[in-house]
């Protein structure tokens, strides 16, 4: 083959040359088979080649390596040869070899020299790389195999001082016996000490042989970058993280590795039982002053080493127990602990009417001994238990339990007992209407998704009204939704129209006094609503609920509905334990004054700010006023953006017939802007909470009271110098009622309704003299917690606020009596029932408020013309 390749090598050649060569080749191969094995010494070769034998014969020039080689190829046929063989051959062998080595550096010369299309370099490049890659694998396989080497050579290290250590003590125990009555000598105490050092040198050797020999690394894998401290941190965090007793269990293996460890020295230095040593460790372990009865340099040291492990090991339980400690304070803090808890009420939100609710659902709470109430908002749980101590009320038995957490998020839900609860009531939050809706939104899709169920309903707080068709398609029949702010509107222009309607409401819908209760009485099925109307001495029955799927409330029903079976009866009491249907009563019926009843005048009304839903308040002024009447709209909105606004809310200022808008721009807080109004002509004065200052109740009620204060004073100047007006009669309640004229003479002939979010702004409204005023914040709290006790109520209150069907209104005593007429309650009900009138109250002209629902309906009084009746009434 090495001719072939000679004779490839040189094609230009002459025929006789080639004849030559091929002779001299063959010449080669017959010297070579006389020689079955050649010896070769690389001492006097350039690169560092190993003595190596070639099995086949090859010629001289393929003994040649490159010098930038320096491992032998680990697949070449260069292999170890025995040199027992000839001797004389081999001195041959080595006096041929510089020849040969001369000759392949002359071809090798010679092939550098040729042109580099020439095949002869790319065939020596392929045998260099071959060389080279086989050099660096024998050189791993060498190295790997002195790696195992050393492994074995510290294994059998380990060994040996574990038996030399075994032998101490064998060799120790015979001394003690020998010399049991002697003191130990100082050669005994240096074998102890040596047979600790023994120990201590074999272990040493074991860790720092598992630490080299990583058995666990598979043959072949590539070696991780990272190291193993680093390793071992991540997975005892994993562990720590995942595993919530993993400490407590790491604590208890370090303990029994102590205690096992100390025992194992305790064993080999002083005792002669196991057990015995293994108890005196953890006497040494659990308490430190025992290791001051040790004798004898090498218990002494044993002892001290344990008792060291033994305070680290009580140090580290004492930092368990402390963290512990510290976690579950700290979760009961932040109120993350889970509500155990059946048939209570939950809160889930938080916004300036909470204050009042709780206070509403306390006193709900109060004839059954108290309840639980639950709150859970995004909020530190110590914020939120601050500010419900800073009410200063007294709960009467309910229990407030605060929880922080999101009601958006299901495992907070589950955290409160939600799937428990009997009510639970959604508050919106502050800030723009359609973000707090969407957000209510959302927390009736996380209640209807609780797997377990709702045991109650949901109430939820609206903001805007258009948004409530949303909700109640998403909820269904397990929600009922309350639109605080279109309520409130619509409660304000009531009052500015019947003054003291305000304080009616906050008598009817606060669980202070009477409130509505739905319940059904076998014993009346089949009489008409005329005689149920006088069957109960402590309420006053005021509507029907019908039996059956249809579950319709019908307020002030005819004089003969007949109540059927599985009807219930609504009535105003003052608890749901405190009335029962009694004999009928012998009530003498009477007849009704004739009163002439006079055509509407128009009105004159100031608007002071913007709400967000004035256009529906318009809407309700257009139906309530006469003809010819105005409204004043004094805010700070540019007059162009007004029309437009009106608009999108779906007001058609061309539909408008009864009233006339009026626009003025101004600060209802600068003195010179009211001072341009006519404020001495207007009937009634409605100040708004402005919408720009929704977010801020503090700040809507300060500009509420300043404009409230400065329209006073400027109305205080005025009148005395204008010429007295003819005051105008008005269908809810007239002049001449005296409560009215006093009440319009307390505000300088005009009625002035000012809107007041925070109840503690309630004591300042008092020293100024207005006519009336109102607790949006209050009265909607007063709603949610009156519907979260009865979810029918709602019912009731949807059309007592509506625009149609039956309201709440303050008629004259003029309407029912005649003056200084001797009658009692239940008279003058059956003569409201001639009007298709339900009176459920009345004030006296000399007390400050009205009484609904009298306790002594059977007992006469005099009644006087400048008493005031309340009703329920269809106008």
């Amino acid at each position: 083959m090495a001719a072939e390749s000679r004779l490839w090598r040189n094609e230009s050649l002459s025929p006789l040359n080639l004849a030559l060569i091929r002779n001299e080749e063959e010449e080669e191969e017959r010297e070579r088979e006389r020689r079955p094995l050649v010896s070769v010494s690389t001492s006097q070769f350039r690169g560092p080649l190993l003595p190596t034998v070639r099995r086949t014969p090859l010629p001289p020039r393929d003994w040649y390596f490159p010098s930038n080689i320096r491992q032998p190829p680990l697949h070449s046929p260069i292999r170890t040869h025995d040199l027992s063989g000839q001797s004389s051959d081999d001195e041959e062998e080595e006096e041929e070899a510089p020849a040969a080595v001369a000759e392949t550096e002359a071809e090798a010369d010679a092939e550098a020299e040729a042109p580099e299309c020439n095949p002869e370099s790319n065939h020596n490049l392929r045998i260099s790389n071959h060389l080279r890659s086989s050099t660096l694998a024998s050189c791993s396989s060498i190295i790997q195999g002195c790696y195992g080497q050393l492994n074995f050579m510290l294994a059998v290290t380990c060994v040996c001082c574990a038996a030399y250590a075994w032998l101490m003590h064998s060799r120790a125990h015979e001394l003690e016996e020998r010399l049991r009555v002697y003191e130990r000598t100082e050669g005994e105490g240096w074998l102890a000490t040596t047979e600790i050092w023994a120990a201590l040198a074999s272990t040493m050797v074991g860790v720092y042989w598992l630490k080299d020999v990583q058995w666990w690394r598979k043959e072949g894998e590539e070696e991780e970058e990272v190291a193993l401290k680093k390793r071992i941190a991540y997975r005892v965090d994993v562990v720590f993280s995942v595993y919530p007793y993993a400490k407590l269990l790491a604590l208890l293996g370090a303990t029994m590795m102590v205690i096992g460890m100390g025992g194992v020295a305790v064993y080999l230095v002083e005792s002669e039982n196991l057990g015995d040593a293994l108890w005196l460790s953890w006497s040494f372990v659990a308490d430190s002053g025992s290791h001051a009865e040790s004798e004898g340099t090498g218990p002494r040291m044993v002892a001290v080493a344990i008792t060291s492990g033994g305070m680290l090991i009580f140090a580290m339980m004492l930092g368990l127990v402390s963290d512990a400690i510290s976690e579950k304070v700290d979760s009961l803090r932040k109120g993350k602990s889970e509500v155990i808890e059946r048939n209570h009420i939950l809160i889930l939100g938080w916004s300036d009417k909470l204050g009042s609710l709780l206070k509403q659902l306390a006193i709900a709470n109060q004839s059954l001994g108290g309840g639980v109430v639950v709150v859970l908002a995004e909020r530190d749980k110590e914020e939120m238990e601050l500010d419900i101590a800073k009410l200063e009320f007294d709960f009467m038995g309910t229990s407030v339990i605060c929880r922080s957490g999101s009601p958006l998020i299901m495992a907070d839900l589950k955290k409160v007992s939600v799937s428990k609860a009997r009510a639970i009531i959604v508050l919106a939050t502050d800030g723009n209407a359609d973000q707090s809706d969407a957000h209510v939104l959302r927390v009736v899709l996380s209640l209807i998704g609780v797997k377990e169920g709702l045991r109650g309903h949901v109430v939820v707080e609206m903001s805007d009204i258009d948004n409530e068709q949303l909700v109640k398609l998403v909820g269904g029949d397990l929600v009922e939704t309350v639109v605080a702010h279109d309520v409130i509107g619509r409660l304000m222009i009531q009052c500015a129209l019947q003054p003291g309607l305000a304080q009616i409401w906050e008598d009817i819908l606060g669980f202070d006094g009477a409130e509505f209760y739905i319940k059904r009485w076998p014993q009346l099925d089949g009489m008409r609503f005329e005689d149920i109307l006088i069957s109960f001495p402590n309420a006053v029955p005021c509507g029907v609920k019908l039996g059956g799927s249809v579950g319709r409330i019908i307020l002030n029903p005819d004089n003969d509905f007949v109540l059927r079976e599985g009807d219930e009866v609504l009535v105003v009491a003052e608890d749901d334990d405190t009335y029962a249907p009694g004999p009928l009563p012998q009530v003498r019926r009477g007849f009704l004054p004739k009163v002439f009843i006079p055509p509407k005048f128009p009105e004159k009304i100031l608007f002071c700010g913007w709400r967000r839903d004035i256009d529906d308040m318009i809407m309700v002024l257009e139906a309530l006023l006469a003809p010819d009447s105005e409204l004043w709209m004094f805010n700070e909105v540019p007059l162009e953006d007004r029309e437009n606004k009106l608009f999108d809310g779906g007001l058609d200022l061309s539909g408008l017939e009864n009233i006339t808008l009026v626009h003025r721009k101004g600060n209802a807080v600068i003195r010179r802007h009211l001072e341009s109004l006519p404020l001495e002509t207007f009937d009634s004065i409605l100040i708004l909470a402005d919408e720009s200052l929704e977010g801020s109740v503090v700040h809507s009620d300060s500009r509420s009271l300043a404009t409230l204060l400065l329209i006073r004073d400027i109305q205080s100047k005025r009148l005395p110098y204008r010429e007295p007006k003819v005051t105008q009669l008005r269908q809810a309640g007239y002049s001449h009622s005296s409560w009215i004229r006093e009440m319009q003479q307390a505000s300088d002939k005009s009625i002035i309704i000012s809107e007041i979010l925070d109840s503690r702004t309630r004591n300042l409204v008092s020293v100024s003299k207005i006519s009336d005023y109102v607790l949006s914040n209050e009265l909607v709290s007063m709603a949610l917690a009156m519907v979260a006790e009865d979810k029918q109520i709602n019912r009731v209150l949807e059309e007592l606020f509506a625009e149609e069907g039956n309201e709440l209104y303050i008629r004259p005593a003029e309407f029912y009596i005649y003056d200084q007429e001797e009658l009692n309650f239940y008279e003058i009900m059956l003569r409201g029932r001639q009007r298709k009138e339900v009176v459920i109250g009345y004030r006296l002209a000399s007390a400050e408020r009205a009484v609904i629902n009298p306790p002594d309906k059977g007992t006469g009084q005099k009644w006087s013309l400048g008493d005031v009746f309340i009703v329920i009434s269809q106008e």
